[in-house]
This record gives C-alpha cells, structure tokens and sequence, in this order.
C-alpha cells in the first residue's frame, strides 16, 4: 500500500503558546534577522550623513510613538500632551547629566522614570473623565508643562537651553551620527520588544478590553483606574526615554520644540501607521519625518525661485495643510493605517500565485 503524504497548508495552532509567538513561520524570523544585520552592517557605512541624521530621527520618533500607540490605540485613551512629555524627558536627561553628572546610560532610563511620573500625575483625571473631556485635560497639561520649561528658570534654565555633554558608553564617545544610529536603533528594537511582549502580557489584553468597553472590562473584574494610569506612565516612560535620547544626540536643548504642534505630529504618526499596532508606530514616524523633510526640501525650492511670495503665501500655513491632508486621506482611504497596508502586502505574497 502506498504511504499518503499530507503537507500543510497553513498555520494551525494547537497551544496559547504557539498563538502568542512573534514570528508566525520561520522564514519570517529570518527575514527579520537578515534585515536586522543589513540594517547595522551596509546603512550606517552607506549612508550620507544628512540621511543618516534622518534615520536616526526616525528610531528617536519611532520611540515616542509606539509609547503614544499603548495609550490611545491600545488602550483608547486620547491625549495630545505628548509632545510635552518627551520635552520633559528631555530636560530631565539633560538636568541629570550636567547638574548630577550622571552618566549616559543612567541618565537616559532615570529621565523616563521621572517622565513616567509626570505622566501619572496628569493621567489622574483619567479616573472620572473619558472622550473630550479627558482630551481637553490633556491639552491643559500641554501647556501647563510648556510654561514650567520656559519659565522655571531655576532648573531649565529657561530660554536659554541647555548644553549636554557628549554620550558615552564605558568611557567610548558616540559623537557623530554613524556611532548614535546604533544607540538610537538598539534602543528602537528593545524598545519595541518590550511593547510587543507587554501587549501578550494580561496588562496588555486588560488595556484592549478597557479600550473596546471599559464597563464591561470592569465587570469582569479589572479595575479599569490603576490600568489607565499605567497605560499613561508607560506610555510616558516611551516618550521620556525617547526624548532623552534625542536631547543627547542633538547635544543642547531649549523649549521651542515641544510644543503643541509636536504633540500632534505623534498623533499623526499613529492614525497614519495604523491604531493598535506596534508596527504601524514606526510606519507612521517614517512617513511624518518624511514629510517633514519633503516639506523642508519643498520650501527651499519655492524660496530659491520666489515662488512662494510671488503668490503671497507662507511656508507654516502649507505644511499645516500637508499634515491635515494626510491625516484625512488615510482615514478616508485606509482607517486601518500603513500597517494594514503591510499586512495587505504581506499577504499576497504570501498566497501568490493564488488570490485567496
């Protein structure tokens, strides 16, 4: 009798544990890990530094918006502060380092810490508001901690910024963009670890059913208060570390940067990359800072041929407008964001040849 021989046709789980692995298939894994070793041994040494600059932008934002995708796409819980948050990050890394001396890789986590507080604090009203209202508190938090930057000038040193020394590692210097692209990206994929690996976790399933029906998470027993004030420390933890990472590579700070404007970018970043997902967060950091640089690249040419003020239009007002298209465009089109459109991609190839 001849022996059938059965080959399987898809992925079939058996156990919890096999639905919670990060990667479905092998190939997967190692598709990631041939990246991965392209992306540290062939960019960095390929790369211009003005590109190289961009990248690591890019991991700092990536940071940030992952921290800002735990609280609003995976938790539900809408707040337009973080831009302040990663500014408070960034003066606590530098106030650490110059006026404690603490070194570089203290400086970065306890800047975090700090952050993490800051953010429970103003995650407070979290407990009796929800929608708008919250959203509103938020924004009061925005500017209250935008006036203490600027304004305490006891420990900010106000207007005036401030100037880090040079990150080091065990006596190394990471001067330069080459050495911090693989500062900024180890701290990306540890970064993104931790949240992938936290979202598996009972607090990440807790912060998803907050997200979809708070009262019914609560009827089935999870105190939905001490969950949201996690998913805003965590999510303020991201956005700290992000920003003291950012403060060291740009060397000295001042206020300007975090303002609201930045606060909605990370907003933007994260309807653009796609709402609950890890990955959608860096989709949506490189598609912002993309713009944000084709913006730049936009207004130097319309300055260098006077095209701009031949018409009587200013630069500010269009990237506004560029921003604000974008945002309406992808809900319109792909409410689901860049990450479905991966998902999408991922998928045909690998049904190809066959469509369904």
């Amino acid at each position: 009798m001849r022996k059938l021989h059965f080959h399987p046709c898809g992925n079939f789980n058996d156990r919890y544990e096999q639905e919670l692995t990060i990667f479905e298939t092998d190939f997967g894994r190692t598709a990631v890990l041939a990246g991965l070793l392209i992306l540290f041994a062939v960019v960095p040494y390929a790369s211009s530094a003005y590109f190289l600059y961009i990248l690591n932008t890019i991991a700092i934002m990536s940071i940030a918006a992952i921290g800002l995708n735990i609280l609003i796409g995976f938790t539900g819980q809408l707040s337009l502060g973080h831009g302040a948050f990663f500014g408070v990050g960034a003066y606590a890394a530098a106030i650490l380092a110059t006026d404690a001396g603490f070194p570089f890789l203290l400086a970065v986590p306890c800047a975090g810490v700090i952050t993490a507080l800051v953010g429970v604090l103003f995650g407070l009203p979290s407990g009796r508001l929800k929608g708008l209202y919250l959203t509103i508190a938020t924004l009061a938090g925005q500017f209250i901690i935008e006036y203490l930057l600027v304004h305490w000038e006891g420990l900010t040193r106000g207007t005036m910024g401030i100037v880090l020394p040079e990150a080091s590692i065990f006596g190394v210097a990471l001067g330069g963009d080459r050495c911090f692209f693989y500062i900024a990206y180890g701290a990306l994929i540890l970064m993104t670890l931790i949240a992938v690996n936290l979202m598996r976790t009972r607090y990440g399933r807790a912060f998803v059913a907050i997200r979809d029906n708070d009262r019914a998470a609560e009827g089935m027993g999870i105190p939905i208060f001490p969950y949201k004030l996690l998913s805003f420390a965590i999510s303020s933890f991201y956005a700290g570390f992000a920003g003291a990472l950012w403060a060291y590579y740009m060397v000295s700070i001042t206020t300007e940067p975090f303002n609201l404007g930045l606060s909605v970018e990370y907003i933007a970043m994260v309807i653009i990359g796609g709402l609950g997902s890890i990955t959608g967060s860096i989709f949506g950091a490189i598609f912002i800072t993309g713009l944000n640089e084709g913006l730049r690249w936009l207004t130097d040419i319309l300055m260098s041929t006077n095209i701009l003020s031949a018409i009587g239009l200013s630069m500010a007002p269009l990237r506004e407008l560029a921003f604000g298209t974008a945002i309406v465009l992808f809900i319109l089109l792909e409410p689901r964001g860049l990450a479905e459109v991966w998902r999408i991609i991922r998928s045909n190839f690998r049904l190809w040849p066959f469509s369904y």
